[in-house]
């Protein structure tokens, strides 16, 4: 995607800003493995969110462009010892230079609440990738893809469709932990917001459905998969 070098104007530099306030939070709302997500220590109150406005919104965010996951080595050394193979599902795409997943933004919206409101959790939404994922090949020729995944700041937690040799295995399942502590300040490149630091880890519920699949028990709980860059499009 071409990055745009068109001036930024007042009106667009509120989105930016924005934005960058929502992903911020978002990355940074669990900060370590051990913790849960502190922007939903509570559940939400329907009759709350109706009559608080938003600090900032992100009400469309079709315009991309890509969630990156750069693979920790500890990951590749799991897989290679698994002797699972990694690849590709439908529009991500894999750089072999740098080890790094790239799965596009096909949608989604993101709200940023007051946490003094009594909206929980006080991020919410979600940031869509539609019509891409990863699949996990064995020896055996089992073939697990887990695509169409969905982040959910509020939560800082990731969903996606489970399929194991073509069938459906689980929908909106809970893959992957997002935790925030090693987050780099937010950069601009041209027009698009640009959140690098954010660690992924394999979820209880994917590690148990991995484990299951493949007759193993090596995956484990909270194991390292690596570093993701978030890239919104702001105009």
């Amino acid at each position: 995607m071409n990055i745009s070098r068109k001036t930024i104007t007042k009106s667009a530099f509120g989105i930016v800003a924005s934005g960058a306030l929502i992903f911020s939070l978002a990355a940074c709302s669990s900060t370590d493995a051990g913790s849960g997500s502190s922007s939903s220590a509570a559940p939400s109150s329907s009759s709350s969110a109706a009559s608080t406005e938003p600090v900032a919104s992100l009400p469309d965010l079709s315009k991309g462009v890509d969630t990156q996951v750069a693979v920790d080595a500890s990951f590749v050394e799991a897989l290679t010892s698994l002797g699972l193979t990694p690849g590709v599902v439908g529009t991500a795409g894999f750089d072999a230079t740098t080890g790094t997943f790239s799965f596009p933004i096909t949608g989604g919206n993101v709200d940023y609440y007051d946490p003094s409101s009594d909206v929980r959790p006080y991020v919410q939404g979600e940031i869509d990738h539609d019509g891409s994922g990863l699949s996990l090949t064995a020896a055996d020729g089992t073939v697990v893809e887990l695509t169409d995944f969905r982040i959910d700041p509020g939560e800082s937690k990731l969903y996606g469709t489970v399929t194991a040799n073509g069938a459906v295995a689980a929908e909106d399942a809970y893959l992957f932990n997002l935790y925030g502590g090693s987050l780099k300040p937010l950069q601009m490149e041209g027009s698009n917001a640009v959140l690098e630091g954010t660690t992924v880890h394999i979820s209880p519920d994917a590690a148990g459905l991995l484990n299951q699949t493949f007759n193993t028990d090596a995956v484990q709980d909270e194991m390292l998969v690596g570093v993701a860059k978030i890239t919104v499009a702001t105009e």
